[in-house]
C-alpha cells in the first residue's frame, strides 16, 4: 500500500505511466450541478460562481480526482452567433445552425473568445477553483474540436455535404475554426486550467471512415494540438478509436477518451507506455445499474487497464448522464476505493 497521494499529484504520476497509489478517477460531472443547487439548468449555467461551488461541492462528496467546469457545447456556437435550447431535465442543445449555405462561410469572422460573456463565466468558473484548490486537484477545460464544431454551427447533413463536395471551403472553415479553438483552450489555460479535453467525436471511425479522417480530421487535429499551450487529452465523445488509434497518438494528445463498444485491455495493450487511457464505463447503462453492477464494472475496467498506470476510470462519453444517481455515483467512488489500490490484486 503506497501513502496517500492529492489527485493532481496521482493523476500526474498515471499520465507518465507510472503506478500512483490508486487508480485515478474522473467524475465528470455537468447537469448534477444544477440538480446540486437546485438551479434550472439556464439559471445554473449563467454564473461561472455557480459552477464552481458546485464542482467543489461534487468533488468534496465523492472524492473524484479533478473539477470539470464544462458549461455546454453550444456555448460555443452561441459566440459565433448562434443559440442554445434549454431543458429542466438534460443537457443544452444547440438551436438553429448559423451556417445555411458554403458561401456563408466567407462571411465568417472568429469571435473574439475575451469578449463573449458565456465564456468570461466559463473562465470564471475555472479562476475560483484554481484559487480554492487549483495545485492539488487538476482543472479539466474543454473545446470542441474545429473538425467537430461544424455539426452545431451548420448541421450533420450540410456538414457532409461541404466534406465531401468542397473541400475549398471546408479548409476555410477549418482555418477559422482552428484559430477559434487554440484561442479558447489557451484562454482556459491561462485562467488555471490544467489541461484541456478536445472533444471531437467525429473523428471517429464510428462516424467518417479512416481514409477521410486522415485526410480532414488528422490534419486539424495536429495542427490545433501543436498551438494549444498545455496537455491535450482527445475524447471521441463514446465513439470507436481502435481503427485509428495510432494516428490520434501522433496527434500530440496525451490522452484519450475510449468508447465501451470496445474492449479496454486491447485498447490497453496497444496505448502502453505512450498514450493514457480515459474511461470506458457504459454512461446510458449505469443509469440502471444495481450496486453489484456497478462494482463488478468498476473492477473489471480497473483489471483490464489499470496495471502499469496510464488510466484513468471514468465514463465513455465525457459527459455523466444527467439522470445517472447520486447512489452510483457513490458506488463508482467506493469501488475505485476498493480495487483501485497499487499494487493491484490480479
Amino acid at each position: 500500500m503506497k501513502d496517500a497521494m492529492k489527485p493532481m499529484e496521482r493523476v500526474l504520476t498515471t499520465l507518465s505511466h507510472e503506478e500512483p497509489d490508486r487508480v485515478p478517477y474522473f467524475l465528470l460531472l455537468t447537469g448534477h450541478g444544477a440538480q446540486l443547487l437546485n438551479m434550472h439548468p439556464e439559471e445554473y449555467f449563467s454564473s461561472g460562481e455557480n459552477v464552481a461551488q458546485a464542482q467543489l461541492k461534487m468533488q468534496e462528496t465523492y472524492g473524484h480526482d479533478c473539477f470539470y467546469p464544462f458549461f455546454y457545447a453550444s456555448l460555443e456556437t452561441q459566440a459565433w452567433g448562434g443559440s442554445t435550447v434549454f431543458y429542466a431535465d438534460g443537457p443544452p442543445n444547440a438551436g438553429k445552425p448559423i451556417i445555411e449555405s458554403f458561401e456563408q462561410i466567407d462571411e465568417l469572422e472568429v469571435p473574439d473568445v475575451m469578449g463573449h460573456i458565456g465564456f468570461d463565466e466559463v473562465r470564471k468558473a475555472i479562476n475560483i477553483l484554481y484559487r480554492e484548490k487549483g495545485e492539488d486537484i487538476p482543472i479539466i477545460g474543454v473545446v470542441m474540436s474545429p473538425f467537430s464544431l461544424p455539426v452545431m454551427q451548420m448541421g450533420f447533413d450540410r456538414y457532409f455535404d461541404l466534406m465531401y463536395e468542397d473541400r475549398k471551403k471546408f479548409w476555410e472553415l477549418m482555418d477559422l475554426n482552428k484559430q477559434f479553438c487554440t484561442e479558447w483552450a489557451n484562454s482556459q489555460l491561462e485562467a488555471g486550467a490544467t489541461a484541456i479535453c478536445y472533444f471531437d467525436p467525429v473523428s471517429s471511425p464510428t462516424i467518417v471512415p479512416r481514409e477521410t479522417f486522415l485526410e480532414t480530421g488528422y490534419k486539424v487535429a495536429k495542427d490545433t494540438i501543436d498551438n494549444i499551450n498545455g496537455a491535450v487529452a482527445t475524447h471521441l465523445a463514446s465513439g470507436r478509436s481502435m481503427p485509428i488509434l495510432e494516428d490520434l497518438q501522433d496527434t500530440g494528445t496525451a490522452a484519450l477518451g475510449v468508447s465501451a463498444m470496445e474492449d479496454l485491455a486491447e485498447l490497453k495493450d496497444r496505448c502502453r507506455g505512450k498514450t493514457s487511457l480515459l474511461g470506458n464505463l457504459n454512461a446510458i447503462e449505469m443509469r440502471h445499474w444495481t450496486a453489484e453492477q456497478t462494482e463488478n464494472k468498476v473492477r473489471e475496467a480497473i483489471q483490464k487497464a489499470g496495471d502499469g498506470g496510464g488510466y484513468i476510470l471514468s465514463d465513455n462519453h465525457g459527459e455523466m448522464v444527467w439522470d445517472v444517481s447520486h447512489e452510483t455515483l457513490l458506488n463508482i467512488a467506493n469501488a475505485v476505493k476498493k480495487y483501485g489500490s497499487y499494487p493491484l490484486e490480479k
